[in-house]
């Protein structure tokens, strides 16, 4: 299991207390872009065009690591098919 893996995994498994560059870091691995135009939020945008905003602050809502992981799963879906 790699560490992309394991950190979906905890994630999934506990969607509290995570911070942005937890984000930063899977989107950089699945080559997705982002954007933070000097504002508190940032913008996640896949290859296919779905894109996602995230406050920026620490600690993250559960709702918004909820919504990474449901674009996350997406995006494996449109690459498997």
């Amino acid at each position: 299991m790699t560490k992309r893996d394991k950190l979906l995994a905890r994630m999934r498994r506990n969607p509290r207390d995570w911070r942005i560059e937890d984000l930063y870091a899977l989107a950089r691995h699945a080559r997705w872009e982002w954007r933070q135009p000097g504002t508190s939020h940032v913008t996640f945008r896949t290859p296919h065009g779905a894109q996602l905003t995230v406050p920026a602050h620490k600690p993250i809502k559960p709702v918004y690591i909820k919504q990474f992981l449901l674009l996350w799963d997406e995006e494996e879906y449109n690459e498997k098919n």
